[in-house]
């Protein structure tokens, strides 16, 4: 089994676009998606599902992937949240590193290393799995 991996992104194209890629070159599995803040929240933290990896963008249909990435600061130390963004300044970077997060990918142009830091997730976790 690979990498549990939810992901929280409001565009379905991105969305699943992103799931066919990392599941055929990353072995990732895709456990569910949320297209809102509150959802997200509520499947990661509040229902307590089992995960590995957390892909979170910062702009959804309703709130903030920012309220995600804060909901999910006291998860387990397996566990790891990335942020997948067109919006990967500097600035937002490091609020991203104030609350936690393990690393920060643009859309644009950082796939390629999304893709190697899962694959690296995977091989480093396989005995969570």
């Amino acid at each position: 089994m690979g990498l549990k991996t939810y992901i929280v992104e409001d565009n379905a194209t991105i969305r699943d676009n992103l799931i066919a890629t990392l599941e055929e070159l990353a072995s990732i599995d895709a456990v569910g998606t949320a297209e809102t803040e509150n959802e997200g929240k509520a499947w990661l933290v509040e229902k307590g599902q089992p995960w590995d990896l957390a892909i979170v963008d910062l702009f959804l249909k309703q709130g903030s992937g920012l309220g995600v990435l804060e909901a999910c600061r006291n998860r387990q130390a397996h566990q790891k949240v990335i942020v997948l963004s067109n919006y990967a300044t500097a600035d937002i970077r490091k609020r991203c590193a104030q609350l936690g997060v393990d690393a920060v990918f643009d859309k644009s142009n950082e796939i390629d290393a999304l893709v190697d830091y899962c694959i690296a997730q995977g091989d480093s976790s396989g005995a969570e799995n």
